[in-house]
């Protein structure tokens, strides 16, 4: 059995911290302690002085757009970019073409992130029918398909009957429905955020009450019916305030917030750059201080990338024209962390929202896991203190949609382990 030795790390994970090597053994951890490399020798070592080894990260919310739009990203580039940003597992957002509504396409998406073997790629199932939010989709089929996380991500469902229908069903099947919150008539031809930017540019506002509207309406579903809902992509203050009070209530409700709607405002678009064109739009910088609270008190379980790419013929066309999105997969680290920590969380704390609570909110128990002997060997190591750039001819990620160039971020992945085998060593991904 082929051995891995992660030494002179800091191991931090949701049993604590500690100074320690982590020896792995195929697939698992098989002991952590100090100097674990003066007996005999591992078959390959991996250096983590001065990083952070934690359980590897999990995106709730990733775009890989295979089927349908390879020109953006496949699954092979996307879970390249994921491995080099610290993740071992993904949920694969279902809006492809076609859409994954049915165990077809969801076998198609597993077995190519299984081909790419750089991360887990889960595929989210859709809520209704090609995501068009008229029938309900196959729940049966595609939970024993594995699925276990259901979203129409895009759109959000907008009739409040057919949303409780498929709740009344999710408790059956022990689903979680993923909402996209948006009220569509209230953000029909809206590019960005309603306030006083837009309102200077002259452009149609994006309301925040489209958002709150829908995240009000679906734990009041959620309340009657018991099923597990979760909050995409939240950004508004008032989203925090509704998600916290159903959290008080007992209700079993999460909620996720992408770095982007962290750390930028709809300034951003004063130059009309569509880069920064992101759905939901970006908010203000009450907005953001709101979002940060809810991190670090808790009621926002769990930073999500949103990772959006997009061809560049298509996020080069005007900002009424171009698509919304941007990247997320390899910055999120750089970007959330010094920002996070500057409000007062804790390095741990920030792993929690990036590894363990994403991992049991999409159940899965491979991931996010306690670096303990016995547990699967899926970790993250990184340096807290590095601070780099980004370059973009050198993102794994197919496009190039994103808008952190020049910025100066701080925190980077050095290595990623899935199961046991290096799929990114020193910055660099393995395949």
């Amino acid at each position: 059995m082929k051995t891995l030795l992660i030494s002179g790390g800091t191991v931090v994970d949701a049993t604590g911290e500690r100074i320690a090597d982590v020896l792995i053994e195929g697939p698992t951890i098989g002991a952590v302690g100090l100097d674990l490399g003066t007996g005999r020798p591992p078959d390959e070592t991996l250096d983590a002085t001065g990083c952070i080894v934690a359980p590897g990260f999990v995106d709730l919310h990733t775009h890989l757009r295979e089927p349908g739009n390879e020109d953006a990203e496949t699954i092979e580039t996307g879970s390249r970019a994921a491995a080099l940003g610290g993740y071992t597992a993904v949920l694969a957002m279902p809006n492809t073409d076609p859409a994954a509504d049915d165990r077809a396409v969801v076998d198609f998406v597993r077995r190519q992130g299984a081909h790419a073997g750089l991360c887990d790629v889960h595929p989210a199932g859709c809520i209704t029918i090609g995501r068009r939010g008229e029938t309900l989709a196959p729940y049966g089929e595609l939970t024993a398909a594995g699925v276990t996380v259901f979203t129409d991500d895009g759109f959000g469902v907008q009739d409040p009957l057919l949303m409780r229908r498929a709740m009344e069903y999710a408790t059956g099947f022990d689903m979680v429905l993923a909402q996209h919150c948006e009220v569509a008539s209230l953000t029909r031809d809206a590019v960005m955020h309603e306030g006083h930017c837009c309102s200077a540019l002259g452009v149609p506002g994006w309301p925040s009450v489209a958002e709150e509207l829908m995240v009000h309406r679906d734990i009041e579903l959620a309340r009657i019916t018991g099923a597990r809902l979760h909050i995409l992509h939240a950004s508004t203050a008032r989203s925090v305030d509704l998600v916290r009070r159903a959290k008080a209530d007992g209700l079993p409700v999460t909620a996720e917030v992408t770095p982007h709607h962290l750390t930028l405002t709809d300034e951003a678009l004063r130059g009309y750059d569509p880069l920064y064109k992101v759905n939901p739009p970006l908010r203000t910088k009450a907005d953001i201080e709101a979002l940060v609270a809810g991190l670090v008190d808790g009621t926002i379980d769990a930073v999500a990338t949103d990772h959006a790419p997009h061809a560049a013929e298509q996020k080069e066309r005007p900002l009424d024209e171009a698509p919304p999105g941007m990247l997320g997969l390899e910055t999120a680290l750089g970007v959330c962390l010094p920002v996070l920590t500057a409000a007062g969380m804790a390095v741990a704390d920030v792993l929690a929202a990036l590894s363990w609570k994403p991992a049991a909110i999409a159940g899965l128990e491979r991931h996010g896991r306690p670096v303990t002997p016995g547990e699967p060997a899926n970790l993250a190591v990184f340096d807290p203190t590095a601070e780099w750039q980004v370059v973009p001819a050198q993102l794994a990620s197919r496009s190039r949609n994103t808008p952190y160039v020049g910025h100066a971020l701080r925190g980077r992945v050095r290595h990623t382990v899935l199961d046991g085998v290096p799929a990114v060593i020193a910055g660099v991904a393995t395949k």
